[in-house]
Formats: structure tokens, sequence, C-alpha cells
């Protein structure tokens, strides 16, 4: 059965202020469905981590602006070191919190705090979060050894009863990190290690067409269609990844 998607979540996803850029990639991200399934109430206090082009703040963060609050686990603004990555990180924050400001009449007072592994994993006080939220980061996390931390800081920052929601690109037995793609049954088990119960998994974001075997990974497929021009509209006709789809709960402090 299908979760019940209430008129204020509809209205977000619906409403003029996203971009139409963005709302042309539902079809793949079905973000009203998978809101409702993560059970987000505009009453509660939600953190997203890396939330990227605030393609889900979007729609979050007005959802939350009048009774909640939206919390945005943002990328290092101030790095402390001069490599690429961090330059990269540090433009998308920056930008990010730019969004932010231009529209705070539309997302209210959004607050942020930095998620920058291995340095900075803290989400927050303790037991003061009814959501935390990934969106097709689970990858990034897990090829540089972070994964667990992740997991750990998501449990510590959450309510009794508080649900990590995880979407990412689900793997084949057996592939790499690396792919973009990422072990379903192992994200289950590491989330068990960390004292969440896995309590609900949904195929709202599957696509069987997805044969996850391309010259460049995941990230050959749309949005990013790494390969350019060659075999463009093959990549088009499957569409975006499958992907998972998995709630899991804190049901005590660890």
């Amino acid at each position: 059965m299908a979760p019940q998607v209430n008129a204020a979540l509809a209205k977000a996803v619906a409403s003029e202020f996203r971009t139409p850029e963005n709302k042309l990639r539902d079809k793949y991200r079905h973000p009203a469905e998978t809101l409702a399934f993560f059970d987000i109430k505009p009453d509660q206090t939600v953190i997203e981590l890396w939330p990227g082009g605030g393609w889900y703040a979007e729609i979050l963060a007005p959802y939350l602006a009048v009774k909640g609050q939206y919390v945005a686990a943002n990328f290092e603004t101030k790095p402390t070191t001069d490599t690429k990555q961090a330059a990269y990180y540090k433009s998308a924050g920056l930008r990010f919190e730019k969004w932010v400001s231009d529209n705070k009449a539309s997302v209210g007072n959004v607050q942020f705090v930095t998620l920058d592994p291995p340095a900075k994993f803290s989400l927050g006080k303790d037991n003061s979060a009814d959501h935390v939220l990934t969106f097709r980061n689970l990858h990034n996390w897990a090829m540089k050894g972070e994964l667990e931390g992740v997991f750990k800081a998501a449990h510590d920052v959450l309510k009794v009863g508080g649900s990590f929601g995880v979407v990412e690109h689900r793997a084949n037995v057996g592939m790499a990190a690396e792919s973009g793609y990422m072990d379903e049954n192992q994200m289950v088990e590491l989330a068990k290690k960390y004292g969440f119960e896995l309590t609900a998994s949904s195929e709202v974001n599957a696509n069987p067409k997805d044969s996850k075997d391309y010259p460049k990974g995941v990230w050959t497929l749309p949005p990013r269609l790494a390969m350019g021009d060659q075999d463009k509209q093959k990549y088009i006709d499957i569409g975006e990844s499958d992907r998972m789809t998995l709630k899991f709960t804190k049901t005590a402090a660890k």
C-alpha cells in the first residue's frame, strides 16, 4: 500500500518555488512518495546530509518552514586544506548557503551544521532530531572509509523512535563503491551495528532497466551522462539509477 501524501507535502512538491529543471526529475526521484514513505511531518526537525544543489531542500525547507525545522548538514565552506575536492565542496557549500539566504521568505530559518568527515561528524545535539535523510551519498563516504562515522552520527542526533531515511544507488552483489552503487544488505547490516532497525523498505525508486554495468559506473546514466554523446539516447532511455529506499529507526540509545 502506497504511503499517504499529506496536503502540505503535495503542495510543497507542486510549488512554483521549485525550478522546472528539478521538477523534470520527479519521474525518477518520486519526492512526494519518498518523503511520505519516510513519514516526514511539517512540524518535525529534519536534517538532510549534504543537500548539494538543493534538489530536496527546495521541497523540505518550505515544507518545514512554519512549524518544523530544516537543518542542512552542509559541505565544509572554510577548508583548511588546499585540494581540488576541498575547493569543490567549498564552492558548492557557499552556493547552497547563498540560495538559502536569497530565498529566506520561502525557506524560513534554515539551520546549518558542517558534515566534513573525518574532521566533523557531529550533526547537532544528541537525541534532538526526528529524521536524518540522505539521498545518493553513501558511496561518497564509503569510498573514503567514512561511512560508519556517518551512520553513528545519524544515530547519535536522532531521538529514540526517530528515523534515518536512505536513498542510494543499489548494487548487484560484489560491486565496489567506486561504481557509485552500494550493496543493500551491507547497508542494513551496518545500520544494525550502530543501533538501527530496518523498519521499512520501498521500491518506489527502483528501476529494473538499470543493468549497472556501464563504462563510468552510475554516472553513465542521467543526470550526469558521463559518456557525453556516446550512446546518449540509450542511457536516457534507461533513465536514472535503480535505488534502494530504506527507513531505519533508532530503537534505543546506544
